[in-house]
């Protein structure tokens, strides 16, 4: 595992012989249920889900916890072509991240037929031969029995069309919470041997700022139009405690700049007098208050950065 995965290694208690922990990535093309997958596992909310296509734009680590092993899985964003020099970069952190992992899940919807985008993701995964690869067949909750066994064929068909070895075909539903602990049953044999590498108790290494702007985006990708999901970026530009308040009432002020690429754009965020910014803003508050435990005052402003995607200074500044 190289250090660009690895966190800082702390001192942990005893560990039980035989323990095994290490990394495990998503992949898959967008929209395959990466996101609702990794959330189920790690039983909470550490990624952001829509049914929009590529919604998650970086690599979101969950830690699931087990007597035997600790699993850390990296949820990454859906491998596309890429129209953008932003989809590009995309497209970069997934093949880096599944160089770096201990076992790949490659995510095949139930509800769709294989198509051209899975086949060139799973040509790229037959070039990776030291790292084993288990499919899981996402959605199940969508599709009839008979529709399910026909994917699970094509899957198999799929891997020996292209040599590429699975070690295991799990069909799964995260959303009707169906055979997901069995997906880490298997998961888990395939990591290696090796103490903890996170803290008990901890279920992400996410930022704090990442997330909240990660939730903020997920709220502003609620209802808008088709053309607008990859336009919108989020930077939280502050963080701070409001000074005099009692120890009993705190108040977390956050200031965030919703991003758009164009000028007529912003309308369509705004909303009619402000409506659509405010339940943007009401959505998001709710979701960053379960997630600090903490009240919050979300103030939230929309700014134009022109054409980001395209613009190296500009994704630079929105982090990317």
């Amino acid at each position: 595992m190289s250090d660009s995965l690895s966190p800082m290694s702390a001192m942990f208690g005893s560990v039980p012989e035989g323990y095994r922990s290490g990394f495990a990535c998503f992949v898959g093309r967008p929209n395959a249920g990466k996101s609702t997958l990794t959330n189920a596992l790690v039983g909470t909310k550490i990624a952001i889900t829509s049914s929009r296509p590529q919604t998650t734009r970086h690599s979101v680590r969950g830690i699931v916890h087990r007597e035997e092993a600790q699993l850390v899985l990296v949820d990454t964003p859906g491998l596309h072509k890429p129209r953008t020099l932003l989809g590009q970069r995309l497209n970069d952190v997934v093949r880096t991240t599944w160089a770096e992992v201990d076992v790949i899940g490659f995510c095949l919807p139930a509800d769709q037929k294989i198509g051209p985008g899975d086949r060139y993701i799973a040509k790229e995964l037959a070039e990776i031969k030291r790292t084993p690869k288990i499919a899981v067949v996402t959605k199940t909750d969508l599709v009839e029995p008979k529709i399910l066994a026909e994917r699970l064929l094509d899957v198999q068909r799929l891997g020996a069309e292209l040599g590429l070895e699975w070690a295991e075909i799990v069909p799964v539903s995260a959303v009707g919470d169906q055979q997901v602990g069995l997906l880490a049953d298997l998961l888990v044999p395939l990591l290696p041997e090796g103490p903890p590498l996170y803290p008990q108790g901890d279920l992400t290494d996410e930022p704090e700022q990442t997330m909240i702007a990660e939730l903020i985006r997920e709220a502003a990708l609620e209802g808008v139009r088709d053309e607008l999901p990859h336009s919108i970026a989020v930077v939280v530009e502050e963080m701070q405690q409001r000074e005099d308040r009692p120890a009993d009432r705190p108040l977390l002020d956050i200031h965030a700049n919703v991003y758009i690429e164009r000028p007529s754009q912003k309308g369509i965020v705004i909303g009619p007098k402000g409506s659509r910014l405010k339940d943007v803003g009401t959505k998001a508050r709710k979701q960053i208050e379960a997630l600090l435990g903490t009240p919050v005052f979300l103030d939230l402003h929309v700014k134009v950065a022109k054409d980001w995607q395209r613009d190296p200074k500009q994704l630079r500044r929105l982090g990317f």
